[in-house]
């Protein structure tokens, strides 16, 4: 994770985000880069402007939250149902044990 806040560093202050660059600020941060991990990041990154997909994240967050809250008083009616169906079932089953319908 911190390559990829590195990167959202580097983003925030207008600089460039390469390899070395990262492998920088996890440097300054006081940790040991891997270059690998740095060479990944950077390169995932490339041609993604992030403030737009950081944009794009927060705002389906928003329209996913409101939907999810709407939906749980239906749900809630659903389970006796459900659960009125499982005991028909349940009972259904012991009475073939005991020769019943």
């Amino acid at each position: 994770m911190e390559y990829v806040y590195a990167a959202l560093l580097l983003d925030a202050a207008g600089k460039e985000i390469s390899e070395k660059t990262i492998m920088d600020v996890v440097k300054a941060a006081g940790l040991t880069p891997d270059e690998a991990q740095a060479k990944a990041v950077a390169a995932s990154l490339k041609g993604v402007d992030i403030k737009d997909v950081i944009k794009n994240a927060q705002s389906m967050q928003v329209a996913a939250a409101a939907p999810a809250a709407a939906p749980a008083p239906a749900a809630k009616k659903a389970e006796p149902k459900e659960e009125k169906k499982k005991e028909e079932e349940a009972a259904g089953g012991l009475a073939s044990l005991f020769g019943g319908a």
